[in-house]
């Protein structure tokens, strides 16, 4: 299996590349950015790519859903710490063959590494008990109307800076003053309250229905 590692920490890469070599898997590029990690993609067509979520310049988001339009024989493989339920589902939605969590035992991570290769999710149980549960709500009824009062002023807020293209919990919490927990539980609120599965989703949403009229320079 040729690999490509995308993680901007330099020591986690080492640290994998090392243990990925040691089950004798050809680790054949690394990539501290989502960007490097789709022009990696491109040069060295690998078979899986290992993608971490939080990397400056394109975040893995970003990243997974660009490999999946351009290169879809390309597998990408959430690595992260984040056990964050909207970022399992988005990763999912974008394109990710799979979503694993890097405090993952070495044995159930090589795996579900190898089940990649036959085609297989890499998931374990709770991740993937978490996605069946999300895709068996029922979907709200077209007639739904959108209540203007629903959102909290908070919650506002934070649709009118994401609108705006602050979509980062990290730059969300800047913005606001508070903690990337705190921007958490608005942003699940605001995807819970308008029906919506991903933040690319509220954005339009909002637009569609002015909930936010978007700023003019």
């Amino acid at each position: 299996m040729r690999i490509v590692i995308a993680d901007d920490h330099a020591l986690f890469r080492d640290s994998l590349r090392s243990l990925l070599a040691a089950r004798d898997m050809d680790v054949v590029g690394e990539a501290r950015t989502g960007k490097e990690a789709i022009e990696l993609a491109w040069k060295l067509k690998p078979d899986v790519v290992l993608m971490d979520l939080m990397m400056p310049e394109m975040d893995g988001l970003e990243a997974t859903k660009r490999l999946a339009a351009e290169l879809p024989e390309v597998k990408v493989i959430v690595l992260t710490a984040s056990d964050d339920e909207s970022n399992l589902f988005e990763a999912i939605k974008s394109g990710a063959k799979g979503y694993l969590l890097k405090d993952l035992e070495a044995d159930r991570f090589f795996s579900l590494l190898d089940g990649v290769a036959k085609g297989e999710p890499a998931l374990t149980p709770a991740l993937a008990r978490k996605l069946l549960d999300e895709f068996a709500r029922p979907k709200p009824s077209a007639r739904e109307v959108y209540d203007p009062d629903a959102l909290t002023d908070r919650e506002q807020e934070v649709l009118e800076l994401m609108v705006e293209g602050v979509t980062s919990n990290r730059k969300l919490a800047s913005e606001l003053g508070v903690s990337e927990n705190t921007v958490k539980f608005h942003v699940r609120n605001i995807l819970d309250k308008l029906h919506l599965h991903n933040r690319a989703q509220v954005v339009a949403y909002a637009l569609r229905h002015r909930l936010v009229e978007p700023s003019v320079e």
